[in-house]
């Protein structure tokens, strides 16, 4: 059976013992490793996996065509996933591979249109999904973990001063544009803690709405403004420039327009902070069942697809810093959470909605443990002696919010 001879070519790591659909059961063995078991419900299913595995082991977990064997979907996929990246590899995942390659500037043209649809698909759900698994605050992207200790609380408020802290307010009443603002949250945060007046743009309807509404019921609606508005259509330059987990979905085609807009919304002396995720071995191709079900136009670009377009731009990257492993954190607090709330989130949607989700929450940690992963930030300004010449500014900026109350105190 071709299903047979892959496993026992991709199994190097590890122990894989699959159930196949007519209850005969199979052991793979390579080196120490994890151990795994998959449940093979139906031949179609098998079929799929010899002919496109990243697409359909997704799909096949959503359908019921496969399930975990005697071990959750976290070590099963796990098990996957660490074979796929040092064991033997699957053939026809190499040529789906090349055929995404050949794919990606057609899937990633993002123009207005085309891009508020994308959003809309992933950040226009039902609002009560995302506060049954994200932290209070909302923050949807990587939150900053110094020990690895933190709560997710924690952590995404020590993300918000870490940002906040490169970006330099040393005087009150700077103005800020926040690209992607989500939920608010970052905005709000600058104006309460800096003194910042913040226009936050967004594709997303959902977002914008709860945005709005809680600037007003924190009594900023004063200082901090949101508006749905694409990035490319923002023309009034501003003191600073934040953008959180938004770059993903720009578009390998749309980076000079994307920096040369910052460069352009920038004042003279004015810094941006750009976060985003990102990949460590160079340019690739997203996952088939992410751009499918999760993040249709999105990808993670490598620095070395992104530092062109910013020195064509004419901007200064005057740091960067790459995070490695704290994603993954955040995306277990998530998972875990999720799992916590799942009767709830059933009740929003249904269970194949569920399984989607839990696929994405575990593969995406593993991209970050397994597969090179990482968020990158860069730092950016217009002119080379705006920012004081050493980082020391960033760590005073730190240890002085760390004095003050916590927001969600």
């Amino acid at each position: 059976m071709l299903f047979d001879r892959i496993l026992s070519r991709l199994i190097t790591r590890g122990t894989l013992t699959v159930r196949y659909p007519d209850g005969r059961i199979r052991e793979y063995h390579g080196t120490d490793g994890p151990a795994a078991g998959v449940d093979l419900r139906d031949w179609r299913t098998v079929r799929r996996l010899c002919t496109n595995p990243t697409l359909a082991f997704g799909e096949a977990y959503m359908d019921g065509g496969l399930a975990p064997l005697n071990c959750t979907l976290y070590e099963m996929t796990d098990l996957m996933v660490l074979n796929m990246m040092e064991g033997g590899g699957h053939p026809a995942e190499k040529l789906m591979e090349w055929v995404r390659w050949g794919r990606r500037h057609l899937d990633q043209l993002n123009p207005a249109g085309r891009a508020r649809r994308n959003v809309a698909h992933h950040y226009d759900l039902n609002g009560r999904l995302y506060a049954l698994f994200l932290d209070r605050d909302r923050q949807y992207s990587c939150a900053y973990f110094p020990t690895g200790e933190e709560t997710l609380e924690e952590a995404q408020l020590l993300k918000k001063r870490h940002i906040a802290s490169k970006l330099h307010f040393d005087r009150p009443g700077l103005e800020v544009l926040d690209i992607g603002c989500g939920w608010g949250g970052m905005a709000l945060h600058l104006a309460r803690e800096h003194g910042a007046r913040v226009t936050g743009i967004t594709l997303s309807t959902e977002q914008l709405e709860v945005a709005r509404q809680r600037a007003e019921d924190e009594g900023l609606s004063d200082r901090v403004k949101f508006e749905l508005m694409d990035y490319r259509d923002w023309k009034r330059p501003v003191d600073r420039i934040v953008s959180v987990g938004m770059f993903e979905h720009v578009g390998i085609d749309h980076y000079k327009t994307f920096f040369r807009t910052v460069k352009g919304a920038l004042k003279e002396d004015g810094v941006a902070l750009i976060h985003a995720i990102g990949r460590s071995d160079g340019p690739g191709s997203t996952n088939a069942w992410i751009t499918k079900y999760i993040f249709p136009g999105g990808y993670s670009p490598a620095l070395s697809e992104v530092l062109p377009a910013v020195e064509k731009s004419g901007l200064w990257a005057t740091d960067i810093e790459v995070l490695r492993l704290h994603y993954a954190h955040t995306l277990a607090h998530w998972r875990r959470r999720f799992a916590a709330n799942r009767d709830a989130i059933q009740s929003l949607y249904d269970e194949r909605f569920c399984r989607m989700f839990e696929f994405y929450l575990v593969g995406s940690e593993l991209a970050f443990r397994r597969m090179g992963h990482m968020n990158w930030q860069i730092q950016l300004t217009c002119k080379v002696d705006t920012l004081p010449l050493s980082r020391d500014y960033m760590l005073d900026s730190e240890r002085g919010a760390a004095t003050r109350p916590r927001e969600d105190a």
